[in-house]
């Protein structure tokens, strides 16, 4: 069987693959033949261009019957990208699920821990029920209603009556067994959904967007705790056995607090020193990073001084406005909506960002960062002082010769903003 899989850049690849391949398995081949780090956050999508509709195909789904369910009238396009969210719930499943929107069984401890949540998540015998509002769109028509909902095992279900939890006032909406959950790309333009926190269920071997049993939030957070709490309930134990599977065997692994382990060709990295008649491993671990800084600072120093056609150094200046362009975090000319979906895409964990341009003003950049499921934007301005371009994102209390300078700072320091830079969207190309 052969797929073609798209990347962010929209390059394609098409892969020869057997018929029971997995999701998983096709990010290991991806992976491999890109020569890319395995920090197990590769995840394959599903992307319906017409619809405005996507999800992160879940490890263990044959990549053949994902696609036996498309349908010829949707444009529907496999993506390889980082998806940092992906197993996040099973590191913090407290944050997942707000007090207001969960009720245990009445036989259980109100308090409950962190591994609580999860074993009660996973269990066969109980499920926490999931409750508050939602809008639904109504079969048929363009309008949306407002709709007291609860989750239980038997499936999602809705009340007549306003919050009436009696069966008689309940009325069964979906159940998931043959139906997938997509998330909506492009909030209200589409559908014409009262807020830009949309969700939708869509029949397997269906005829169509006709079909789709659309749903919307009123914020990130309700979207987050209902989509993650059905797919717990969809898949159970098999989602923890997709987040363990890497770090299965591997001796002193917390399952719940686990770095990802670093490349074979990283760890054949050995740190040396040129500066002697004959060159030497560095042992100290502490002298091996005050050589790299100063390695970096002396590379920072050669870039700035390279002659431009004329012979003469190129300014300060002029390198600080262009060495960015080269990096994987840099993002050339999009929209603050663009910079929104592609964070929204690599997953709303905390300090998932980007760099772009200001689209209000062409002298300034903007950093997009994620924190409280909340997509985050600040100005970075340049200054000039004393003849040098400095930039800064606090007024010029801090300030920067470039912005590899201003990230490097913000990946080690908090500083002004709401955390640490941790992951950065790229767009990657295969």
């Amino acid at each position: 069987q052969v797929i073609k899989v798209y990347s962010e850049d929209d390059t394609s690849r098409a892969l020869e693959v057997p018929s029971d391949i997995t999701a998983r398995d096709v990010c290991q081949l991806l992976i491999l033949k890109n020569h890319y780090v395995d920090d197990h956050s590769w995840t394959l999508f599903e992307q319906l261009t017409h619809t405005g509709l996507g999800r992160a195909i879940e490890d263990h789904e044959l990549v053949m019957e994902v696609q036996s369910n498309w349908v010829m009238e949707e444009e529907t396009k496999l993506y390889f990208r980082k998806n940092y969210a992906k197993y996040e719930f099973f590191k913090n499943p407290l944050s997942f699920f707000p007090d207001h929107m969960i009720s245990f069984p009445s036989e259980t401890n109100a308090a409950l821990s962190h591994s609580g949540i999860l074993q009660m998540f996973l269990s066969s015998s109980t499920y926490p029920e999931i409750h508050g509002y939602l809008h639904a769109k109504e079969q048929g028509k363009k309008s949306w209603k407002k709709l007291y909902f609860l989750l239980r095992r038997s499936g999602l279900y809705f009340s007549t009556k306003g919050t009436s939890k009696e069966p008689r006032h309940l009325q069964f909406f979906c159940e998931f067994s043959n139906s997938d959950m997509y998330m909506s790309l492009t909030g209200k333009k589409i559908s014409g959904a009262p807020t830009n926190y949309g969700f939708c269920f869509k029949p397997n071997k269906s005829g169509g967007t006709r079909d789709l049993k659309q749903l919307c939030a009123d914020d990130e957070q309700s979207r987050t705790c209902w989509m993650t709490a059905i797919r717990l309930l969809k898949y159970g134990m098999q989602l923890y056995q997709n987040y363990m599977q890497p770090y299965q065997g591997r001796s002193g692994c917390s399952p719940l607090n686990i770095t990802p382990m670093r490349s074979i060709s990283e760890n054949s990295l050995v740190a040396m020193d040129f500066s002697g008649h004959r060159s030497r491993i560095i042992e100290n671990p502490t002298e091996a990073l005050s050589v790299a800084v100063e390695e970096g600072l002396a590379w920072r120093r050669r870039g700035c001084l390279r002659l431009n056609s004329h012979g003469s150094p190129i300014a300060m200046s002029n390198m600080g406005m262009s060495i960015h362009r080269s990096q994987s975090w840099f993002h050339h000319k999009i929209s603050r909506e663009e910079a929104q979906r592609l964070i929204l895409q690599h997953g709303l964990v905390d300090g998932v960002f980007l760099v772009r341009d200001s689209q209000s003003n062409p002298k300034t950049f903007v950093l997009s960062l994620s924190h409280g499921l909340k997509i985050k934007h600040f100005q970075i301005v340049p200054l000039e002082d004393d003849g040098k371009l400095f930039y800064t994102l606090d007024d010029g209390h801090t300030r920067f010769t470039d912005l590899i300078q201003l990230v490097e700072f913000y990946q080690l320091n908090k500083g002004v903003l709401p955390c640490k830079l941790k992951h950065y969207c790229a767009r990657i190309a295969l």
